[in-house]
């Protein structure tokens, strides 16, 4: 038997064949097996991050400046953690007009304009059923955790997905969608159509989180739990500034002439007595215009995601939340205020408390985070005037009076224009028609008038929007906002640093920078760390979280990725 093994050897020795080199070729094919499969699963894990939580922030009514204005005033856990760990867009703009509420929490989370997602405005016109509506507002639903009529609300309105929409359906409607804020606009439009919740704070003698039937027919047991504690109440406090006002050197002097009251102030001066400005402030309602409705803002997102279990499994959850006292501050006491500084501050230590109960909740590492604004805001218009700067406060009665001059005049009759809205003229085309007049005819004349009138810096027509595309500069940004079935004929845009402001406090809407130009932060799983001044638009932040994810992005998306976030 060995001597036959032997010549076997020997005659295949002679054909060729080497057992030594066999036996090193299987070794090289298992290997190359082993690095490709390792190959394979590098490439993918790369395909998309799957974070546990992803984090949506939107502070109402944030300038861009406010990073910078505060940035030494600001500890390390709030943003100087999201800018020096993350990812800061240093020149993000709203590319549409206006620059509202509504508007802009819907463009974050569809990655679209107006002209797409359909929410022009806080409140429009609407020309076919010849009424004002709301953007959430919804007959159809009732409230859940009040007796009041503030939980009538839904996201009918918008007529995309989100991308809180996108995630459920990228989950198998597995992962869950969670949204907070005080106003309920900023809960129910970032939701979506199928958020698990939507949760906004109902003032008044109550102070209760409050929902929509379109979610449930009760609140959870927490959220029950959650009211009946009254934690509300520790804010029910005088509102004193964080540290010495006197170290607040970013703003203006405490007491100016520029700066709204509470009912029942003689100086809009720290301190802020709440206790004794409750009764008449709307009780609970008062907070809203102070940090402390950002912090009990807070408060309630943390809950939602300790009992929500949000990020608790392998299935991506979405917590939204809208922090928007800011924008109540700004509008009462205006962007230079101390009271805004004092707002800030107190805002960056909530966001430290945030962050770091997702560390130990989530895990450091496993949720992404995105922090933007839903507009920014032009200082008081009289102080820039007193400044010497171009401003202007636009009459509204004054232009009333003098078109209503002009249309009598022309027309024989005001009918022609049916109703004024959000800047914007509604024809009323059946009047036209019965006086034989062409509708674009009739929206060139009212441009040509309207331009005549102080204040005006330009005036468009929806024949102008239907007829063009408008690529760059002011016409591009109000056509970004104008929606076919939703604007309305003539549109106005007043002259920078001009509008239909009141004496105190700030206020927002237009195309220009100071209401355009908000932050944009990425921080956390997947996000890579530094910073671009190439210029980012609030579109293209849902892009840039489904490409992370590697999911679909929402239905009516007109953004674009940006490319130097992602890791």
């Amino acid at each position: 038997m060995q001597n036959k093994s032997l010549l076997l050897l020997l005659l295949l020795l002679i054909i060729g064949f080497n057992p030594v080199e066999v036996n090193a070729q299987r070794k090289s094919k298992k290997n190359k097996v082993e690095d490709i499969s390792k190959s394979e699963t590098v490439t993918v894990q790369s395909i998309a991050t799957t974070p546990k939580l992803v984090v949506g922030i939107v502070v109402d009514q944030m300038r861009y400046d406010y990073l910078t204005r505060f940035w030494n005033q600001y500890g390390e856990g709030g943003f100087k953690r999201l800018v020096n760990d993350g990812f800061n867009c240093k020149n993000n703009h709203f590319n549409y007009a206006p620059t509202v509420t509504g508007a802009g929490h819907a463009s974050v989370y569809t990655g679209t304009t107006p002209s797409v997602h359909g929410i022009i405005s806080n409140d429009w016109y609407d020309k076919y059923a010849d009424e004002s509506v709301y953007c959430a507002g919804d007959p159809n639903y009732n409230s859940v955790g009040t007796s009041s009529d503030a939980g009538k609300m839904s996201p009918h309105r918008m007529q995309t997905t989100t991308i809180t929409d996108q995630v459920r359906l990228h989950t198998q409607m597995r992962g869950k969608v969670i949204a907070v804020a005080i106003k309920d606009r900023g809960a129910v439009l970032p939701g979506g159509h199928t958020a698990n919740a939507a949760y906004w704070f109902d003032g008044g003698a109550e102070g209760n989180w409050i929902t929509s039937s379109y979610y449930m027919s009760e609140l959870p047991k927490w959220v029950v739990d959650f009211n009946a504690q009254k934690s509300v109440a520790k804010y029910k406090k005088p509102w004193t500034t964080l540290r010495d006002i006197n170290g607040y050197m970013e703003s203006g002097p405490d007491n100016n002439n520029y700066e709204g009251l509470f009912e029942g102030q003689s100086t809009p001066t720290f301190p802020h007595d709440l206790v004794g400005l409750w009764d008449n402030n709307g009780k609970y309602s008062i907070l809203k215009s102070t940090p402390y409705g950002n912090s009990l803002t807070a408060d309630f997102a943390l809950e939602a995601v300790d009992k929500e279990l949000l990020g608790a499994d392998i299935y991506t959850d979405f917590l939204a939340i809208s922090f928007s006292s800011t924008d109540y501050v700004g509008h009462k006491w205006g962007v230079n205020s101390k009271e805004i500084e004092d707002t800030y501050l107190r805002l960056d230590q909530d966001l430290k408390r945030l962050f770091e109960a997702l560390d130990k909740k989530v895990g450091a590492g496993e949720y992404t985070v995105f922090l933007t604004a839903d507009h920014a805001a032009i200082n008081v218009p009289a102080f820039l005037r007193d400044q010497k700067l171009p401003a202007s406060v636009v009459d509204s009665k004054k232009l009333d009076d003098r078109l209503t001059e002009y249309l009598k005049y022309t027309y024989g009759t005001t009918d022609i224009v049916k109703k004024m809205s959000n800047n914007q003229l509604f024809l009323d085309y059946r009047v036209i028609k019965s006086l034989d007049l062409d509708i674009a005819d009739v929206e060139e004349e009212l441009a040509l008038e309207l331009i005549q009138y102080d204040g005006i810096y330009k005036v468009f027509t929806a024949n102008q929007m239907w007829q063009n595309q408008y690529a760059t500069g002011i016409p591009h940004i109000v056509q970004n906002g104008f929606n076919q079935k939703r604007s309305g004929d003539v549109l106005m845009v007043f002259d920078p640093g001009s509008g239909k402001y009141g004496n105190t406090g700030s206020t927002h809407g237009s195309p220009w920078n100071y209401d355009t130009h908000a932050p944009l932060l990425f921080y956390g799983k997947g996000i890579k760390k530094g910073s671009t001044v190439n210029r980012t638009e609030i579109p293209d932040i849902a892009p840039t979280i489904a490409a992370l994810m590697g999911m679909n992005a929402p239905s009516g998306t007109t953004g674009e990725p940006i490319d130097e976030v992602i890791d």
